[in-house]
């Protein structure tokens, strides 16, 4: 096996890691969001909070998402959310901002630049989560393309340097 193949090898199989990693950090916010008992108007209020300090700051934040592929299967992508606004509309609260990528199975890590930031619409909504019992709780979905769902994003991991990038 010559070197280039090995460090081919050695590339794919960090990146499978880092799917792996996202994925398992996904699951767990899901989880930790669904225990919590967030209502959408709670999320909201968070959303325009991130809205205010990206007007203020250019303050992205980090979003984890799953994205559906072909076959059927999601995986965990990763990226930086700047929150342009939020809206009420008609009993749906929809986030509107642009989403810059930082990790697909597909590209790796993507630095800022190496993919354009793509302009993103999330609805805010209350769900029925049934598991062992009944209870409510919130979900991000896209809008605007519906292979990308489950959106999280996390408060404490903001960046203000990528304002150049979106």
């Amino acid at each position: 096996m010559d070197s280039t193949s090995l460090f081919a090898d050695y590339a794919r199989w960090q990146r499978f890691q880092q799917q792996d990693q996202l994925h398992r950090e996904h699951k767990a916010a899901v989880r930790k969001l669904a225990e919590s008992g967030a209502m959408a108007s709670r999320v909201a209020e968070a959303y325009r909070s991130m809205a205010e300090k990206g007007a203020a700051e250019g303050a992205c934040y980090r979003t984890l998402f799953l994205r559906q592929r072909p076959h059927g299967e999601s995986l965990a992508c990763e990226g930086w959310l700047f929150v342009r606004r939020v809206l009420a509309e008609g009993g749906i609260t929809r986030v509107r901002g642009t989403l810059l990528e930082s990790f697909t199975l597909e590209d790796g890590a993507l630095t800022p630049g190496d993919k354009p930031a793509l302009k993103v619409t999330l609805d805010i909504y209350d769900e029925i989560l049934v598991q062992r019992t009944m209870k409510m709780g919130c979900r991000i979905d896209r809008q605007d393309d519906q292979k990308d769902t489950h959106f999280i994003t996390l408060l404490d991991s903001v960046r203000g340097d990528l304002r150049a990038h979106m």
